[in-house]
């Protein structure tokens, strides 16, 4: 079976909200003072299940990347740019802004549902379309490149801990960062 998977940047204390500094909060910004090179290229290490699987991505994220992706054209963009991108969102999207996008019909979690057999599915940023997608039981993988740097505020992926049915399964020292894999440990479930 594909998988759901979760891909953020954050803080040491978990902080998971304007890591670019674009929502103009006084702690944003934080991902990008420690250089380009945390945040480049495939630095999650998705590899072919980039390539072969779809990319969801709330409303507010798909949109900044909308205006970011499209004008840029490493190797890593063109991926970014052709891959299929699903949109979860209420209002709806001008789908012509980034090619291979198009918006949801109904329920994100019905599409989820639906489209896990077929193919993987990445969760980039879209933190409360992230805690839907848990609260509903359907993220099989956390990955997360955390910065040395505590925010002090903002939004946490985790608001009381790490879930219990998840477990280290990987960690990637990336100079500056850390890539952390948290996968689930299905035996725990029964």
């Amino acid at each position: 079976m594909s998988e759901v998977i979760v891909i953020q940047f954050s803080t040491l204390d978990g902080i998971v909200s304007d890591p670019d500094g674009r929502a103009g909060t006084s702690y944003g910004g934080w991902a990008f003072r420690y250089g380009l090179s945390p945040v480049t290229d495939d630095k999650f290490r998705l590899g072919a299940r980039m390539e072969n699987g779809v990319q969801l991505y709330g409303r507010r994220t798909w949109e900044q990347f909308a205006r970011l992706w499209p004008t840029r054209d490493s190797g890593y963009a063109k991926l970014m740019n052709t891959v299929p991108k699903r949109v979860a969102t209420r209002t709806g999207i001008d789908a012509t802004a980034w090619s291979n996008s198009a918006a949801i019909d109904g329920d994100p979690i019905d599409w989820v549902t639906a489209e896990r057999p077929h193919r993987d599915i990445v969760v980039i940023g879209s933190l409360s379309l992230v805690h839907e997608l848990a609260a509903a039981d359907l993220v099989d993988e956390y990955r997360l490149i955390t910065f040395p740097t505590v925010a002090g505020e903002g939004d946490r992926l985790f608001a009381t801990g790490t879930p219990a049915d998840f477990e280290f399964a990987e960690v990637e020292s990336l100079g500056s960062a850390v890539l952390t894999v948290l996968r689930r440990d299905r035996s725990r479930n029964g």
